[in-house]
């Protein structure tokens, strides 16, 4: 009797620590989310993951041209525990994972900017060019279940040339917690009269350079958006990702001329090979 209890007890604690190193083993992202770059394999240290996005995308912000464009994807990461610190293409920022319902994220990169050859029709010709620069982005997403399955989430985006703020909820689809699947956010767009007007508004010397209207924006009410991401584990070794972004400006930002649209949008896919 006493050796099959302890026959017993000995398969109680292997079965302990068997069920233990599977949950470690299916829990390798530090959250679920498709749209969050983890290729820490769950483990501290160093991570870096080298890739291509092929994207087809509205010219400039309000633009009806389209064009395809070849873009790095990947990035150098650093874990330790519930942080990560990446460098991943002009971006070097941090996310954190605080009472695993909070995800927090500060990220320091570039604003794009505009040039006027981003028209191939001359649309932006007399309006100048808007030059890259700074722009430091602050994000929280709030999960409202366990396992990561919905959220809210907010972002604030400070550049040289004004303010943006974004407020959204967010959809996780599969049943994976190592960051593959399906996840979906609808959004709700804010910025303030400086970014506006950067992107819309023309002054009286770009009007008379260009022939558009002088237009000033107030702040406000920007556009309402949806984006979605997918991501698809291969192997240790590879992953494939697809994302997709639809915004509908407000009547304010439709009614500048520099707004050929109503909309911008963008779809791409693109493969990662983890080191």
């Amino acid at each position: 009797m006493k050796t099959l209890n302890t026959l017993l007890l000995v398969l109680v604690f292997q079965s302990f620590l068997l069920s233990t190193a599977l949950a470690q083993n299916s829990k390798t992202a530090m959250v679920p989310l498709p749209s969050v770059d983890d290729f820490s394999r769950g483990e501290d240290g160093w991570s870096f993951g080298l890739g291509l996005g092929v994207e087809y995308e509205t010219a400039y912000e309000g633009s009806d041209e389209f064009g395809v464009e070849i873009q790095p994807a990947g990035a150098v990461q650093w874990r330790s525990g519930d942080n990560v610190f990446f460098f991943a293409g002009e971006a070097l920022g941090w996310r954190g994972l605080r009472a695993e319902n909070w995800l927090v994220e500060a990220v320091i990169g570039f604003d794009e900017g505009r040039e006027e050859n981003d028209s191939d029709d001359g649309r932006l010709d007399g309006l100048g060019n808007i030059e890259e620069g700074f722009e430091f982005v602050l994000q929280a997403r709030r999960a409202l279940a366990a396992d990561w399955r919905y959220w809210l989430v907010g972002r604030a985006v400070v550049t040289e040339n004004g303010n943006l703020g974004l407020f959204g909820v967010g959809r996780r689809f599969g049943d994976k917690n190592d960051g593959s699947g399906h996840e979906i956010n609808a959004v709700v767009v804010f910025h303030d009269s400086e970014f506006a007007n950067t992107g819309f508004g023309i002054t009286a010397e770009q009007s008379a350079a260009s022939g558009l209207n002088e237009t000033s924006l107030s702040g406000g009410l920007r556009s309402f958006g949806l984006d979605y991401n997918y991501r698809h584990i291969v192997n240790d070794s590879w992953q494939i990702f697809a994302e997709a972004l639809y915004e509908h400006f407000s009547s304010d930002v439709r009614n500048s001329p520099i707004a050929r649209s109503n909309y911008e949008a963008e779809i791409g896919i693109g493969f990662i090979y983890v080191f």
